[in-house]
């Protein structure tokens, strides 16, 4: 009945990555796809201080679960991310593309780093 935790999960994560996604590209008149940056840095910060917290043994493996693979599995989007780069690329906006290849990795890395540290501070 575990997977019963990735569903309730995925249920907040999959509304919570569109509804993000919709506001804040809204807010930014470019063709960098500022949302899903947005969306899968705030995945990896997320899943970063989870990974933390399960270090200290902080939070329980049904937790894990939910906000592991559940939340963070469809908050987060490599799919779109891969989409939205090629489209780019295609499209001729080629510096786009390599920025946004470049500073998801470098942010991404960064923010699951950070939440890795910050729950490690916080319950290491």
């Amino acid at each position: 009945m575990k997977w019963l935790l990735v569903i309730a999960g995925a249920m907040v994560g999959a509304p919570l990555r569109y509804l993000t996604d919709r506001t804040v590209q809204s807010r930014h008149d470019s063709l960098f796809p500022w949302g899903t940056f947005t969306v899968n840095i705030v995945g990896c910060l997320v899943l970063g201080l989870l990974t933390g917290m399960v270090t200290a043994k902080a939070v329980s493996s049904e937790v894990q679960l939910l906000v592991g693979p559940g939340l963070c599995g469809a908050l987060s989007t490599y799919s779109t991310f891969s989409y939205e780069t090629l489209r780019l690329a295609e499209d001729g906006a080629r510096f786009y593309a390599a920025a946004n290849i470049a500073a998801s990795v470098v942010a991404g890395l960064g923010a699951a780093f950070t939440g890795t540290a910050l729950a490690q501070a916080v319950w290491g």
